[in-house]
């Protein structure tokens, strides 16, 4: 049986070391960090175990690290340690999500059997989000990527199909549609979710240093290079390297991506000496890369060599139906990370947000959400819209069905199998709501 992996951070290296000794001898794979960054590279909504961490640390502390694994995976059990005095501190961290807290100086033993309590707790979590998913019931993949139009469908479909392989994949999709959620739910769901899945904006690096960030450097390869530094895609092996938005990466960079990609082999700055790569590369780009290389713009033989299988996620405007219950749900995550009570949305805002424009797809609906349950209203929407307060549950409920109904068959030009395909339910009940609703199609593929 495989040890548990647990991430351990701490910028004493001579605490750190001593701790990871002990957990060692407990029995723990141990992976250990002087700083909080890095550590992140390995969280992930699939990562399977534990991270221990120092609250009091140069850089990012434990809490606000703390806070980051939360937006990844809530149930990710962070425990953190605490020096002499930072008890209300630590107090502070259970209540917003940490798992335990150990207070300085520490028995080791007593630091092991919380460990190996929370890799249990996480186990436990696991494995009930697959008895989920096996039960028939919203899988991972699809509280990452909600919706139950059939280009979602088929998206979640050809994901997991993909990410059983450790094929290259290029994500093609608007600004905001989900691009990085799905490049991350392919690495958990691959055999290297254990690894680091390392993101790179393509469209960020800087140019003098870019050549360095990626493939490192010996000590002495130019000014500066005071002791040797692997890059990232040394970081990320046996992991998953994201290249965001690739179509921004300078021409002559491509160029040497494409050997990297062929030969799984890179070389440091200054130095001769290739070293193996393990890496799978998933690449996006919000435009065509194919119309890029005609226009000269992106190199034709990096695109054939990253295109082995391409997803592409549809914007918000072409699946108008998911809009509604997406809007739902992210009023949910914002109620819960706002500690604010869950609003009821009534019925006429999720008909008009679900007819309004999202040019910035998921990532502007997921703000408009957070502005709605703040009680800030979304461009000129109240929260509670005058005359609704008053309706009755099950009448807010037949007008939000209505007009989700309406809304679908004229998203799909009156075609009533696409209809009851797209909202998950069957002929009979979708010609049953069309009468209880007086909805006729014609007349609403005619407005």
């Amino acid at each position: 049986m495989t040890p548990p992996t647990l991430l351990l951070i701490d910028d004493e290296e001579e605490i750190r070391r001593s701790t990871a000794q002990t957990l060692q001898l407990a029995g723990f794979d141990v992976r250990e960090f002087a700083a909080a960054e890095p550590a992140l590279d390995y969280i992930t909504p699939g990562f399977k175990s534990v991270v221990i961490s120092d609250i009091r640390m140069p850089g990012m502390d434990g809490m606000t690290l703390l806070a980051k694994v939360r937006e990844i995976d809530a149930d990710v059990p962070v425990i953190l340690v605490t020096g002499h005095g930072d008890v209300q501190l630590a107090v502070r961290a259970m209540r917003e999500g940490a798992y335990d807290f150990i207070e300085k100086p520490f028995n080791g033993q007593h630091l092991a059997d919380v460990a190996l309590r929370a890799v249990d707790w996480r186990s436990l979590v696991l494995e009930n989000r697959l008895l989920r998913a096996a039960a028939g019931q919203r899988d991972d993949v699809e509280s990452r990527l909600l919706g139950r139009s059939p280009a979602m469908i088929d998206l979640r479909y050809r994901l997991r199909a993909v990410a059983a392989t450790d094929a290259d994949v290029l994500i093609i999709g608007d600004t905001g549609v989900g691009k990085e959620v799905a490049a991350r739910a392919i690495h958990d769901l691959s055999s290297r979710s254990l690894k680091p899945f390392v993101a790179i904006n393509c469209a960020a690096l800087p140019a003098n240093l870019i050549e360095s960030e990626l493939f490192g450097h010996e000590a002495g390869a130019f000014p500066g290079a005071i002791r040797a530094r692997y890059g990232k895609f040394e970081h990320a092996r046996g992991g998953t390297v994201l290249l965001d938005e690739i179509g921004s990466m300078p021409s002559d960079l491509q160029a040497k991506l494409i050997r990297v990609i062929q030969d799984r082999m890179i070389v440091r700055l200054g130095s001769n000496e290739p070293i193996p790569l393990d890496v799978r590369f998933i690449a996006t780009s919000k435009v065509e890369l194919e119309d890029e290389a005609v226009a000269g713009r992106f190199r034709a033989d990096l695109l054939y060599r990253l295109n082995v299988v391409t997803l592409r996620i549809p914007s918000l405007s072409a699946r108008r139906e998911d809009v509604p219950v997406l809007f739902l749900q992210l009023a949910r995550e914002a109620a819960g990370r706002y500690r604010r009570d869950m609003v009821e949305i009534p019925q006429p805002v999720l008909a008009e947000i679900a007819r309004r424009d999202w040019p910035g797809n998921v990532r502007e609906l997921r703000n408009a959400a957070d502005r709605y349950v703040l009680g800030l209203g979304i461009d000129g929407l109240d929260p509670l819209p005058a005359g609704d307060d008053g309706l009755r549950l099950a009448e807010r409920v037949a007008r939000f069905e209505r007009a989700v109904i309406a809304d679908a068959l004229r998203a799909h030009g009156g075609s009533l199998k696409a209809v009851y395909e797209a909202l998950g339910i069957s002929r009979k009940t979708l010609y049953e709501k069309m009468q209880r609703y007086d909805i006729d199609k014609n007349e609403l593929h005619d407005a």
